[in-house]
């Protein structure tokens, strides 16, 4: 018999509708139609209806559009609005900077170079985030100081300095682990849309599970 642990992590397994993998659900992004028959990107996973789940990469993204494999899986029409891939993209960069939003008003997020570099120095930091359009030896000088850290490099200095009032920040530290965990799992969603994002889970990756291929949920 298997236990409540085991039913639990069958539960929270999707399969992609375009490579069909099965995955953790938060790996994935789901879709739902709209009641008009829109496609619509779910990114907290809580709009009501029948759940698509995709690989978060806007190659996947545009051949599951072309390929007409939203309306398969759904068994209906769907209208795919104009624009609709960056769009997605547009609604994951909001959501992974609401989050560290969140995290600097509640002071677990500083952003800047000596900040930082300071975070790192301590050991307080479980996560530092590196401007995508930074120079390249900034970003070595300061991956350096991770010490086997997660690092996320996947929103630009114009977006993370928008989250704390600047018009650039290139370096921004977290110093809360479990956060840091919820931030990565939205910036690998994002770097599937941008050329050039690395994220390396560091510590994180350790411990990953095996994909089970049974128990497939819908929602």
């Amino acid at each position: 018999m298997q236990g409540r642990g085991a039913t639990h992590s069958l539960s929270s397994q999707r399969r992609c509708i375009a490579t069909g993998e099965i995955r953790d659900r938060a790996s994935l992004l789901r879709f739902v139609v709209g009641p008009g028959g829109e496609l619509v990107a779910d990114m907290a996973s809580r709009l009501p209806g029948r759940g698509l789940w995709l690989t978060p990469r806007r190659d996947i993204l545009e051949r599951a559009i072309a390929r007409q494999l939203f309306a398969r899986s759904a068994h209906r029409a769907i209208i795919i609005p104009a624009g609709f891939v960056d769009r997605v993209e547009t609604l994951l960069v909001q959501r992974c900077a609401d989050r560290i939003g969140l995290a600097r008003r509640a002071g677990l997020a500083v952003g800047g170079f000596e900040k930082a570099c300071e975070a790192l120095r301590t050991g307080k930091a479980s996560l530092l985030l590196l401007a995508l359009d930074g120079a390249e030896g900034g970003r070595r000088k300061m991956r350096a100081l991770t010490r086997g850290l997660p690092v996320a490099i996947a929103l630009t200095g114009s977006e993370m300095g928008a989250i704390f009032g600047r018009d650039h920040v290139i370096n921004v530290a977290i110093v809360d682990r479990q956060l840091s965990s919820r931030l990565i799992v939205v910036a690998e969603k994002i770097a599937g849309f941008r050329p050039g994002a690395v994220i390396d889970r560091g510590w994180e990756s350790r411990g990953h599970l095996a994909w089970q291929d049974s128990g497939i949920g819908l929602r």
